[in-house]
C-alpha cells in the first residue's frame, strides 16, 4: 500500500499540470508573445529591482524557518551562513521538482547530520518548519478574509458559490485567525501536546512562537511582493489583493502536487485577476519563477555538488589516511 502512495501522488501532479496546462491554453488563446514581452520590457528597472529585493526577504524568512527550529532543539553551534545555505537549497529544491519527488528532508539530512544532528532532531526541524509555513499562510488568510471577504469573488468560476460568500469567506477568516489565537494560547499555558492521528505537536516556548508569527507572514508577503511589484502600477493594484490571489494560487499548486505548481498557479492567479491585462499578469508570474523558482533552482543545484564533493573528497582523504596507518605485526610461525 505504501508504495502505491508513492507512485500517485506524482501521478496525481503529471495529471493537475495537463489539465491546468489545458485550461490556461484555453485561457491565453490568442495572447500573443509580443504582448508578453511588451509588459515584461515596460516594467520600470526599479520596480525589478523591488521585485529582487522582495525576493532576498521571502528567502531570509525561509532561512529563519531553520533557525526557529534549531532554537526550538537547543541546538546553538551551527552558523547563521551555514543555516542560510542550507534553507535555501532545500526550499529552491523542493519549489520546484515537488516535495513529493523530492523532499526537502533529504538536503536537511544531509546537511544537518554533518554538524551532529541526529535523525530524530531532523525530522522534527522539518516537521516545524512546515508547520511554520501552514501557520503563515493561516494566518494571512485569516487577516485578508476578514478584512475584505468579497476577495474569494474572485474565484467563483473555481470554488462552490457557498464558499464565495462574504458572510461565509469571513467566518472562514475569524475561524483561522481562532486557530492561531489557541496555538497561541497553547504555547504561553504550555498546554499538553496536540494529537492528530500519528502526529503529535509540541508546543514551543513563547519565544519561539513569537518567532514563527513573524517570520512565516514575511516570507509570504516578500514573494507576493515580487508579483506586485511587477504588475502595472499605473493599474493601482491592491497590494491586499494581491496577497490574497497570491496565497490561494499558492496553496492550490501545493496541494496540486504539481511540480512546482506549474500551471495551477498560473490557472488560479489569472482567472482572479480579470481586471488586469491578461499579458501583464503573465508577465508578472514569469517574473515570479524567474525570480522565486529558477534562478534559486541553479544556484542550489550548484550547491548541492559543492557540498557533496566536499563530502566525498573529505571520505576519500580518510580513507586514505586509514590507509596509512602502521601494519599490523606478521605472525610470529
Amino acid at each position: 500500500m505504501k508504495n502505491v502512495r508513492e507512485f500517485i501522488w506524482p501521478l496525481i501532479g503529471l495529471l493537475a499540470v495537463a489539465v491546468s496546462g489545458w485550461l490556461l491554453y484555453k485561457e491565453l488563446r490568442g495572447l500573443s508573445l509580443d504582448d508578453v514581452w511588451d509588459s515584461l520590457t515596460a516594467v520600470p528597472t526599479e520596480r525589478y529591482v523591488l521585485a529582487g529585493l522582495s525576493t532576498l526577504v521571502a528567502y531570509a524568512a525561509l532561512a529563519w524557518y531553520d533557525r526557529i527550529a534549531l532554537l526550538h532543539l537547543g541546538v546553538r553551534h551551527i552558523s547563521w551562513l551555514f543555516v542560510s545555505v542550507t534553507s535555501f537549497t532545500t526550499y529552491a529544491l523542493s519549489h520546484n521538482i515537488g516535495a513529493s519527488v523530492f523532499s526537502g528532508a533529504v538536503v536537511r539530512y544531509r546537511a544537518y547530520t554533518s554538524k551532529g544532528l541526529s535523525a530524530a532532531q531532523i525530522a522534527v526541524l522539518v516537521a516545524l518548519c512546515s508547520f511554520t509555513f501552514g501557520l503563515g499562510t493561516i494566518l494571512l488568510g485569516g487577516v485578508v478574509l476578514t478584512l475584505d471577504p468579497t476577495l474569494l469573488h474572485r474565484l467563483e468560476d473555481l470554488l462552490p458559490a457557498a464558499l464565495t460568500n462574504p458572510a461565509t469567506a469571513r467566518i472562514v477568516g475569524l475561524l483561522l485567525i481562532g486557530f492561531v489565537i489557541l496555538y497561541v494560547a497553547g504555547s504561553i499555558l504550555h498546554l499538553p501536546p496536540l494529537v492528530i492521528r500519528k502526529a503529535k505537536l509540541e508546543y514551543p516556548r513563547p519565544a519561539i512562537m513569537v518567532r514563527q508569527l513573524i517570520a512565516a507572514p514575511l516570507e509570504l508577503l516578500g514573494a507576493a511582493g515580487i508579483i506586485y511589484f511587477v504588475l502595472p502600477a499605473h493599474l493601482e493594484p491592491s497590494f491586499i489583493i494581491v496577497l490574497a490571489v497570491f496565497l490561494a494560487s499558492f496553496s492550490a499548486a501545493l496541494v496540486s502536487h504539481a511540480p512546482g505548481g506549474l500551471g495551477v498557479f498560473e490557472l488560479v492567479f489569472l482567472t482572479a485577476m480579470p481586471d488586469i491585462p491578461k499579458a501583464d499578469v503573465l508577465a508578472a508570474l514569469i517574473v515570479f519563477r524567474l525570480f522565486y523558482l529558477l534562478i534559486p533552482f541553479a544556484m542550489s543545484l550548484i550547491v548541492v555538488l559543492l557540498f557533496e564533493r566536499a563530502r566525498l573528497t573529505q571520505a576519500w582523504r580518510g580513507r586514505e589516511g586509514a590507509g596509512d596507518g602502521p601494519l599490523p605485526p606478521a605472525p610470529l610461525g
